[in-house]
């Protein structure tokens, strides 16, 4: 218990911003346990985070100045692109 206490308390949210048709940074590195948040700075157009390597999951739409937050709980590399805009690519690469 006093274990999961502790990874909970030190969890991070690595912030990648669409701005341009691209995801800045297009590679975050992250932790177990740790999140990313995408927020979508574009001023007209409407954006998804889509992992086509998990059963296509997908965010929702974000418009303008909204937030998608995923945890990531187990190592690996995902890579995702946008669902609308599918030459938008970027990955997570989680490690223990």
């Amino acid at each position: 218990m006093l274990a999961l206490l502790f990874s909970s308390a030190i969890a991070q949210t690595a912030d990648v911003k669409i701005e341009g048709y691209r995801f800045e940074p297009a590679e975050v590195r992250i932790g177990v346990g740790d999140s990313v948040r995408w927020t979508n700075r574009e001023k007209r157009t409407s954006h998804s985070i889509l992992f086509p390597a998990e059963n296509s999951l997908e965010s929702e739409r974000l418009f303008p100045e909204e937030s998608w937050t995923r945890r990531f709980d187990k190592p690996g590399r995902y890579d995702y692109h946008c669902g609308p805009h599918p030459e938008m690519k970027g990955s997570v690469v989680v490690s223990e």
